[in-house]
């Protein structure tokens, strides 16, 4: 009985080893070559045919007759600008003299009859003397007083704009009170 223990024992630690020796021998896993066949070879790809260049007929501009519309809306603008008078202001001052008064009921009426569409943009200019700043905002004032006595004889408030120069733009270049009269205006510009 002794020696059939003794036999059970030495084959269950015979087969421990073997368990351990596989399960040690699993955990390594030396890495197999892939066969050849699975190994993808890229394929190359053919280079694009270059693009075949291809004449493309020359094609002939008719020649267009010269519209003379073009020409003539500036001078149609032109002639609406010089229908329209410029007005005159006193030194330091937007109030509108009688002179003034009568200047912009004629443009006015010339706004409300003949160029009943055009939009106009006033321009209030000054002379040379004050500062920038001080002659943009007079300048500013008498654009508005001539746009607020041109909407109170009926033209619509929506076709005029007003903007100040100040004396950015002198309609006389010299330095002497004639000058200076000139250069104290409100000019009308059709704008559209």
């Amino acid at each position: 009985m002794r020696t059939r223990t003794l036999g059970l024992i030495v084959l269950l630690c015979g087969s421990l080893i073997y368990t351990a020796g596989c399960a040690k021998k699993e955990m390594v896993k030396t890495e197999e070559p892939l066969p050849q066949a699975a190994v993808t070879q890229p394929t190359p790809v053919p280079a694009p045919a270059p693009a075949a260049k291809t004449e493309v007929p020359a094609q002939q501009i008719a020649e267009a007759p010269v519209s003379a519309e073009p020409t003539q809306e500036p001078l149609k603008t032109q002639a609406a600008e010089e229908t329209l008078e410029r007005i005159h202001f006193d030194f330091d001052s937007y109030v509108l003299s009688q002179q003034a008064r009568d200047i912009l009921t004629r443009d006015a009426e010339a706004l409300l009859k003949k160029m009943p569409t055009v939009k106009v943009s006033i321009e209030g200019h000054c002379d040379e003397r004050g500062s920038d700043e001080y002659n943009l905002a007079l300048g500013e004032k008498r654009a508005k007083a001539a746009q607020s006595y041109l909407v109170a004889l009926g033209v619509p408030a929506g076709r005029l704009s007003t903007i100040s120069y100040g004396k950015e733009k002198p309609l006389d270049p010299g330095h002497n009170e004639a000058a200076w009269a000139m250069n104290r205006r409100a000019e009308f510009v059709i704008v559209k």
